[in-house]
């Protein structure tokens, strides 16, 4: 049955790297209609054609195949809930030999490749135990271009939600198009420093076009896209109306004393992929 689940993980690192989720390429197509900018047209027109390259021919959309991290909802009473991490680290190796992906974990110590994209706390595990017998897990490979772009900030609780704009839209002005854009930006806010950036990216996860719940963070979301769009950095830095697909924030309760902003940047090549695996390690993939 291990095989049968590293399989699968393998499959759905697969199917992230060479075939986008369609509420990505529907973004991308929407952004296509709406755009103005001819230059923007040609580019958005050209990475719709590879991502169309990628899913015909299985082959990854980007050269970049990031670092494999990986969001898992332990259920405690899968039985095998003890043999997940292994499994993980097993897939993403035999992944990079078989999709294949670009080696990216090189050790900071020497600069010397792993050659499989795993190495010291690689691939990225983030846990969360939770009640049941199903285990789900995520997959996010992310990108170095659009990671370096992230961002801590430590605001004073006083600036409340107009200091996070101001944060969001003033790193993303630096940027330009480094990240490779039209980005998707996933914002935490609230918790500690660390937990600011892990939320920023789960929110990641969220289907795009879909608002938050919550209203008030639902119209952050609107009002952030509206100022990062303006901005007119447009489809990978050469001027356009679409800088960023969407924005997803997500929130933690904060220290008295302090407001952290994480703010990580994706870029358009939104690679996810997720999968479900059932107390008889049955396993079921979808994006």
């Amino acid at each position: 049955m291990e095989e049968k689940l590293t399989e699968a993980v393998i499959e759905a690192i697969r199917l992230a790297v060479t075939n986008l989720p369609e509420d990505v390429i529907n973004a991308i197509k929407l952004a296509y209609e709406r755009e103005e900018s001819r230059i923007a047209k040609f580019n958005l027109e050209n990475i719709l054609k590879s991502i169309e390259i990628g899913k015909n021919e299985r082959i990854p959309i980007c050269q970049d195949t990031g670092t494999i991290t990986f969001f898992v909802e332990a259920g405690i009473g899968n039985p095998y809930l003890g043999k997940i991490r292994g499994i993980l680290v097993k897939a993403t190796r035999r992944a990079t030999q078989e999709v294949p992906l670009r080696p990216n974990a090189v050790d900071v110590l020497t600069n010397k490749n792993s050659g499989d994209n795993t190495g010291r706390f690689v691939p990225v595990i983030h846990w969360e135990l939770v009640d049941g017998d199903k285990i789900r897990i995520a997959v996010l490979p992310k990108g170095g271009g659009s990671e370096n772009c992230s961002a801590l900030a430590m605001l004073n609780p006083i600036e409340g939600f107009e200091g996070v704009k101001r944060f969001v839209v003033k790193r993303v002005r630096e940027c330009g198009g480094k990240p490779c854009p039209p980005v998707i930006l996933g914002v935490g806010i609230g918790g500690s420093a660390d937990l600011a950036l892990k939320l920023a990216k789960k929110s990641l996860l969220r289907p795009l076009g879909i608002r938050h719940e919550n209203e008030k963070i639902a119209q952050l979301e609107k009002d952030i896209l509206d100022k990062v769009n303006s901005l007119g950095i447009g489809p990978m830095g050469m001027g356009g109306n679409t800088t960023a697909l969407d924005v997803k924030v997500e929130y933690a309760h904060r220290h008295p004393a302090s407001l952290p902003v994480g703010l990580i940047v994706q870029c358009w090549a939104h690679r996810k992929a997720f999968i479900e695996v059932d107390e008889k390690g049955r396993a079921k993939i979808w994006q």
